[in-house]
């Protein structure tokens, strides 16, 4: 069910008998909302806030919840912040009134805030150091230059340098507001207990929420590029720009993602480049779908020499999807695997957590798995084809780290 509380902060419940519960809050704000000369800003404050409030100091917030056996944690991507913890079930209101203290009464304190900055930019250095992850960021930088999108998430050396406590306090007071929030809860605990708690805890006034306007990047030309930063083997993505997370086509996209590289070892680019010819040392696809946007990523990593050969046969698979259409039998077994992997994913607790949290974010409501399996099982090969036909050959970018 869903709540909106009078300061406008919505509340999603769902309930799990169990002995463990999640709770958190999503906030629709990440890098896509920095400004020039404050990239990292996002990423920062999520790690800033655990580091003191009006009421705690940094030691009191991280042993909050760890002293009864739960976690706190964070994360930012482009769009959205989430700040949540998962604990035994009985410390429901331990929780919510952290995450409420937290988001409300951080103060970020200077000298935390400096000691910070090392450990943020310790990470963004040490994500170089695993190319398998480090090429996604740089992919997108490429494939949407120039938007608010084409930048990473951990910012840059520069701009991380220059941040500072009235930056943050900024963020927070713009960015942070009750209308742009999502409490989510999953556990066992009634609806109306959690609401009461919210409304207990979360007391900041309605204010309006002051970011940047959205403008969705242009289509910008296919790039072929390389960079070479001494790897033992070459890791390289194709991607092209696909619709976002509100377009007609996105369970399309999705089914043809989960066709082509998804999580089964019987998909197509694993039979055809790893199992059949041992070119690929792994491959996988993903569809990111942002508001206005997204992009379709097909990653292997292989030797160098095999790289050409990969990616034509991820060309022709492609193009053979864009131009004639599957069997009816074959897109029933592969709609079939895919709702399949979606009800095994969703009984996970965490899963449950997310999903229904960026449900209401984005869409105003909560998440109908029933309803997403209507629509994959509806998708028809001529919106397969479709789908394939925006990620052919000449729409793509490819990125080669070696």
């Amino acid at each position: 069910m869903i709540v909106t509380l009078p300061n406008g902060m919505r509340i999603v419940h769902t309930q799990r008998q169990a002995a463990v519960a999640w709770c958190g809050v999503a906030i629709g704000t990440g890098s896509r909302d920095e400004v020039p000369g404050q990239y990292g800003l996002a990423h920062f404050v999520e790690h800033a806030i655990f580091k003191g409030t009006t009421h705690r100091r940094a030691w009191h917030i991280l042993n909050r919840m760890e002293s009864v056996g739960g976690e706190l944690n964070a994360y930012t991507t482009k769009e959205e912040t989430m700040l949540y913890s998962v604990f035994p079930g009985r410390h429901t209101e331990r929780a919510i009134e952290l995450l409420a203290d937290l988001i409300e009464n951080s103060v970020f304190p200077i000298d935390e805030i400096t000691r910070e900055k090392d450990v943020v930019l310790e990470e963004a250095a040490s994500y170089r150091d695993v190319p398998a992850d480090a090429i996604y960021d740089d992919f997108e930088d490429m494939a949407l230059a120039g938007s608010q999108l084409g930048h990473n998430v951990l910012g840059v050396q520069r701009d991380l340098e220059g941040l500072q406590q009235q930056h943050c306090a900024e963020h927070l007071q713009r960015l942070f507001t009750p209308g742009n929030m999502v409490l989510f809860y999953v556990g066992a605990d009634t609806p109306g207990h959690v609401v009461r708690l919210a409304e207990k805890h979360f007391v900041a006034p309605q204010r309006p929420l002051l970011r940047p306007e959205r403008v969705e990047p242009q289509q910008s030309m296919p790039q072929h590029k390389q960079v070479s930063l001494g790897c033992h083997q070459a890791h390289t993505i194709v991607g092209a720009r696909i619709p976002g997370m509100h377009h007609d086509g996105r369970h399309a996209m999705a089914l043809l993602n989960n066709i082509l590289g998804g999580p089964g070892m019987n998909s197509l680019l694993n039979v055809q480049l790893r199992e059949r010819r041992g070119y690929v040392y792994n491959v996988e696809s993903s569809a990111v779908m942002f508001s206005d946007c997204g992009l379709m990523e097909i990653y292997f990593g292989c030797d160098m020499a095999d790289v050409k050969h990969s990616v034509r046969i991820i060309h022709n698979i492609v193009s053979q999807l864009a131009e004639k259409p599957l069997s009816a039998r074959k897109l029933e077994a592969c709609k079939r695997q895919y709702c399949g992997q979606l009800l095994v994913a969703a009984d996970s607790a965490e899963f449950m957590a997310f999903n229904a949290a960026k449900s209401v974010l984005y869409y105003n409501k909560e998440p109908d798995l029933e309803a997403t399996v209507e629509s994959i099982m509806q998708v028809t090969p001529g919106q397969l084809m479709e789908a394939a036909a925006l990620i052919t050959s000449p729409h793509c970018s490819i990125l080669t780290f070696v």
